[in-house]
């Protein structure tokens, strides 16, 4: 489940992808199998079952969302991919200007880090299983683990940091080499779980008495919650909303030779989003029914811990898959997010952003209520980055019909269109404000926050850019 994929090739940041760069579908279909049967899984599947999701919403409710991720992906991004066959940060320099774009590069690279640090606290909670350190989420949010369990995450942060410091071409090819193997293990784990609670036939399955004993549980200890079906359905379609309706996938699919590749997320979304993370909360139920101690924490409470779960189910197996998974996760997104503060900061050296990233990323994950909260994060982070998406889509359908200037801060030489700045802005205060403050949950306000975002856009633009009505479409864009 992390953001913005490297580009094929590694080259055109500031040009369109020629004819001879373009590249297959197939390219596409295996690098969204390996980035979204990722750590993140380990993790979201338990705090479905913990949140109160019955199992026939689970199953139904993330068919439909990870469904409409899918269209989503194919008909919102891949059309302008295709048009413009520009990065997200070239298109968004060109609508928003150079200044803002950094502005928005340094607010997309600390997103990024924090990702990353919930993956270092889920490679580090297979780490510790050997070792007999394990860890329980303090109900301060800025609450530490265990000194053992601390020590272990900056073990695992510097490692990871390291490497992402080497470049993405050597991370990339480890992952795509460990997913297939990664996938494989998904499915053992849910197919393992189902032979330790006895479940032997598909009504034993349906029937879910089983799960129902597991939320039961889970909510004695920790405190009664609710996840009902629609609610699934929103955030199965909308956690990754920075890649589709934030537009971030334009960096991947504007090498797309045809609109066929568009469906390629479906492989990362049935395969990662919808098997694993059954498969991921099959493991909790399971160690809740087999040894419901170890579901316990030192605090009274059931935690997620994923080393511990992949460890019951499959032994080392499991406790390898994981810390794979968090680290084919982390280490793309720490580098991505030092390529982001490079960005901001264009000549420092690419290493010495990563590293930075890596520390931000390593300190993120010693508190592991950002994991445990995982659910809420990844909805905030697409009301933050998804906004910006609108702005794209808005400019490349729209400006021209209203008599406006696409590319207006190009044109106009602008560093900050404040058109942009004031829609994206305004949206995501009132959407962040709603969240954090008002408890919404986080994935209902990506798409209010899209919408109006789109709109003021186009309405502020009327007004900033009346001068310059008539001459709208004296030059063509690219």
């Amino acid at each position: 489940m992390t953001e913005e994929a490297e580009a094929p090739g590694g080259e055109f940041e500031r040009e369109p992808v020629p004819d001879s760069a373009l590249l297959g579908s197939g390219k596409f279909w295996g690098m969204y199998a390996g980035e979204h049967a990722a750590g993140t899984e380990f993790m979201i599947g338990p705090l479905f079952l913990s949140a109160g999701a019955s199992l026939s919403d689970l199953i139904l409710g993330l068919m439909l969302g990870n469904f409409l991720a899918v269209l989503t992906w194919r008909f919102l991004v891949v059309p302008i991919a295709m048009a413009k066959r520009l990065t997200l940060y070239y298109q968004l320099e060109r609508i928003a200007g150079g200044s803002l774009v950094k502005f928005y590069n340094l607010v997309n690279g600390l997103l990024f880090c924090f990702l990353a640090g919930a993956m270092v606290t889920v490679s580090a909670s297979a780490v510790g299983v050997p070792f007999g350190i394990t860890f329980d989420v303090p109900s301060d949010t800025f609450g530490l683990s265990n000194p053992a369990f601390t020590a272990l995450v900056v073990i695992v942060g510097v490692v990871i940091a390291a490497v992402a410091a080497g470049g993405y071409e050597r991370v990339a090819r480890f992952a795509n080499i460990a997913a297939p193997w990664m996938i494989a293990v998904f499915a053992a784990c849910g197919i393992v779980s189902l032979a330790q609670m006895e479940v032997t036939s598909f009504a034993a399955l349906s029937e879910g008495r089983f799960w129902e004993e597991a939320i039961v549980f889970v909510q004695e200890k920790n405190c009664p919650g609710e996840f009902g079906f629609w609610k699934i359905v929103v955030f199965a379609w909308l956690c990754n909303g920075a890649m589709h309706f934030g537009m971030s996938d334009l960096t991947i699919f504007r090498f797309a030779r045809s609109k066929a590749s568009g469906w390629a997320p479906a492989i990362g979304m049935f395969l990662g989003h919808y098997m694993a993370w059954i498969s991921a909360a099959l493991l909790l139920a399971a160690l809740i029914k087999i040894q419901p101690e170890l579901a316990v924490g030192e605090d009274g409470k059931v935690a997620a811990n994923p080393g511990l779960l992949a460890f019951e189910s499959l032994g080392w197996a499991g406790i390898i898959c994981v810390v794979l998974a968090g680290w084919t996760t982390a280490n793309p997104t720490i580098y991505r997010a030092g390529l982001a503060f490079q960005g901001v900061l264009p000549k420092s050296p690419r290493t010495a952003m990563t590293l930075v990233a890596g520390t931000v990323a390593t300190i993120a994950g010693a508190f592991p209520i950002l994991s445990a909260k995982l659910l809420d994060f990844v909805g905030t982070y697409g009301t933050v980055l998804g906004p910006m998406g609108a702005v794209i889509l808005v400019d490349f359908y729209l400006m021209k019909k209203f008599g406006l200037r696409d590319e207006y801060a190009y044109h106009s030489d602008l560093r900050i269109n404040f058109s942009v700045l004031i829609a994206w802005c305004l949206p995501v205060a009132v959407g962040l404000y709603l969240i954090l403050w008002q408890g919404l949950f986080a994935a209902y306000a990506v798409i209010p926050c899209w919408i109006v975002c789109g709109l003021l856009f186009l309405v502020i633009s009327k007004f900033t850019q009346k001068e310059l009505a008539d001459q709208a479409n004296a030059s063509p864009s690219i």
